[in-house]
């Protein structure tokens, strides 16, 4: 049975209804972290992939991101990324988020909630979403866009490493800032 919250955000969005698989070409999955607790690092992952699911009955929205493919422009701090002080790309090689409910905020917003695996734990997380808009293609594809933006704490995912520093700033904040920008092509 379908959850009641996923059945009313088709009613009250304008998202179309119908399978869509994300357009990674044009597509992106961004994180942003303080670093010194003065700058923003703002990488992304190149390798990923997701679905949205968009029925009547039900909306379901899952994907995965292949952890190795993170990019700061930085290839010694991105190896560091990759070891087990912090994604342990060899021991956990993907992120999964799979949406548990989707509630409407208005027209064009709405919040999906569902659990994220990352560095072999599984938490809740809740995405703040807007439909960007519908448009055809100069190929006939009809796509759909979003964007979500979620704040998560990388100590809940058992990613601890740090340092303190004189001022009482840590070298790389608990903050992580996720940012999700999404073309998508209606399957079939």
């Amino acid at each position: 049975m379908p959850p009641e919250s996923a059945t009313a955000s088709i009613a009250a969005t304008a998202l179309p209804t119908g399978t869509w698989k994300v357009d990674s070409v044009h597509s992106s999955v961004e994180f942003q972290v303080k670093h010194l607790g003065i700058a923003t690092v703002k990488g992304q992952f190149t390798e990923f992939e997701g679905t949205l699911e968009v029925s009547p009955e039900n909306t379901v929205a899952y994907g995965t991101v292949q952890v190795a493919s993170v990019n700061t422009r930085e290839p010694q701090r991105d190896e560091h990324l990759r070891s087990p002080d912090f994604f342990d790309a060899a021991q956990y090689p993907e992120i999964a988020f799979r949406s548990t409910a989707i509630r409407p905020l208005d027209e064009d917003t709405f919040e999906i909630e569902g659990d994220i695996s990352i560095h072999g734990v599984t938490r809740p997380l809740t995405l703040k979403a807007t439909l960007e808009g519908t448009e055809t293609d100069p190929q006939g594809n009809d796509r759909v866009g979003l964007s979500a933006v979620a704040q998560l704490l990388r100590s809940d995912f058992e990613m601890k490493f740090n340092a303190a520093l004189g001022s009482g700033n840590m070298l790389v904040s608990d903050k992580v800032k996720i940012l999700i920008d999404i073309s998508a092509v209606k399957a079939g």
